[in-house]
């Protein structure tokens, strides 16, 4: 949920309950308790299944289907921070004050489930209001004002003991809360089998949108044109008067920023460009996020200062990540987990280079290539020896790059369409848990299914 989508809200349906509804400040209606089990695994503690942060955020239930993190706790910890079935666990810190206190519901039994650091559990006080209607009410838009505003931190977010226990919610007795649970799994349940099937047509069009590129730059427009093998695996068939190359031979510089950069940075000077400034569905750069940095005069790494036309691509993290730097671009040095890619002038079009290391083939090499145990790296060999289709004439890479663009153009306003469509569905099914909770729809003369 957006901050401005918050910041509308306010908490005067409180004061507009129907009959027989209440408010409470959630103290009353549960107990509170912050857990400190960290990640850390002791000789001397007992084996449990961690709740971690991540499982709480992109989960409305935890069941047992989830992949938990295995982990040790002391026998005071588990006792204190077991979870249990109608317990609902928050998120209490964040980048953001406008996404904490995500809430989730632990849906059944869960053998040695303990929850773990960042998360604070509620549990309900069951003569009062049940597990399901609390997870509701914490996901309501006024639970999430009311977050907002309790929220402390400059760079980061977090809720204390106090701003969480303060919070209020509206409730109707026990038998109504069942109703109310019952409509919304029913009402949110059919919301995200529609948002599901959107993002899996969302994946097919990128799925469609990378052949179209790899098509592309390994076989070119010409469905007619003779072909050869071209003796790589990953490549296959490609047109027969295209010539195939190693990027070595048409770079003037394949380098990597340095370390220690954190010294320098600031609130003003020159970019610096990172993994997170690659954008994984183009090669464009991504600047919504980026670091800025003032070195001194003659500082180690002013080799990595960007120049247009540069390919960056990531050797650390999501292989096959690649963006050319724009003419527009003002300075920018890069971090080390970037290699710096200097075509020489007059042989390639960057562009067509970049498109080649996204498609298919590119990141089959990379993949290929990668070394290292949990962490897949490469190094700047690695780089100079990726391979790619190279058309001898200029005029014909820049056909086929303007090709793709007018077809990849039409895919993504499809996936921007649809990204439209699941946030009004998201925001759908937020008004809807909010009007519920609040005694704005009547469940009880509703029918489902």
């Amino acid at each position: 949920m957006s901050s401005n989508a918050i910041l509308t809200v306010d908490i005067e349906p409180l004061h507009d309950l129907p009959e027989r509804w209440r408010h409470e400040r959630i103290h009353n209606v549960a107990s509170l308790r912050t857990s400190n089990v960290n990640k850390k695994s002791e000789e001397d503690e007992n084996p449990v299944q961690l709740c971690n942060y991540t499982d709480v955020y992109y989960n409305d239930r935890i069941t047992a289907e989830i992949d938990f993190m295995q982990a040790t706790a002391s026998e005071a910890e588990i006792e204190r921070f077991s979870l249990e079935p109608g317990d609902v666990v928050i998120t209490k810190d964040s980048e953001s004050p406008d996404d904490i206190g995500v809430p989730a519901l632990i849906a059944e039994k869960i053998d040695d489930l303990v929850c773990g650091y960042h998360l604070t559990i509620l549990r309900p006080f069951e003569s009062v209001i049940i597990g399901r209607y609390l997870f509701y009410a914490l996901a309501s838009r006024l639970s999430a004002y009311q977050f907002y505003l309790a929220a402390n931190g400059v760079t980061r977010f977090g809720l204390t003991y106090q701003g969480t226990k303060n919070l209020r919610i509206g409730f109707p007795p026990l038998s109504d809360q069942e109703r109310i649970a019952d409509f919304l799994d029913y009402k949110t349940a059919k919301i995200d089998a529609l948002i599901a099937k959107k993002r899996e047509l969302i994946e097919k069009l990128k799925e469609q949108r990378i052949a179209v590129i790899t098509q592309a730059v390994t076989q070119g427009l010409d469905p007619t044109a003779p072909m050869r093998d071209s003796g790589v695996d990953w490549l296959g068939q490609v047109p027969k008067h295209w010539a195939v190359k190693r990027l070595r031979y048409c770079t003037e510089l394949v380098t990597s920023g340095s370390r220690g950069w954190a010294k320098y940075f600031s609130d003003s000077g020159s970019l610096f460009l990172r993994i997170t400034n690659l954008n994984r569905e183009s090669i464009s750069l991504r600047l919504e996020d980026v670091e800025r940095v003032d070195p001194p005069d003659g500082a180690e790494g002013a080799r990595t200062l960007t120049q247009p036309g540069d390919l960056l691509i990531s050797i650390t993290a999501d292989l096959g990540s690649v963006a050319v730097v724009p003419k527009t671009l003002e300075p920018a040095y890069v971090s080390q987990h970037l290699a710096l890619v200097r075509p020489e002038a007059n042989t390639v079009i960057p562009d067509w280079i970049a498109l080649s290391v996204f498609s298919h083939s590119g990141k089959s090499q990379l993949l290929t290539a990668g070394y290292g145990g949990t962490k897949i790296q490469l190094n700047l060999n690695d780089i100079k020896e990726i391979v790619f289709c190279h058309p001898p004439l200029e005029d014909e890479q820049r056909q086929i790059l303007g090709d793709v663009i007018r077809k990849t153009d039409r895919i993504d306003r499809l996936i921007s369409t649809i990204h439209q469509a699941i946030k009004r569905l998201t925001e759908y099914r937020t008004a809807l848990i909010t009007a519920a909770t609040t005694g704005k729809i009547d469940v009880r003369r509703i029918k489902l299914g």
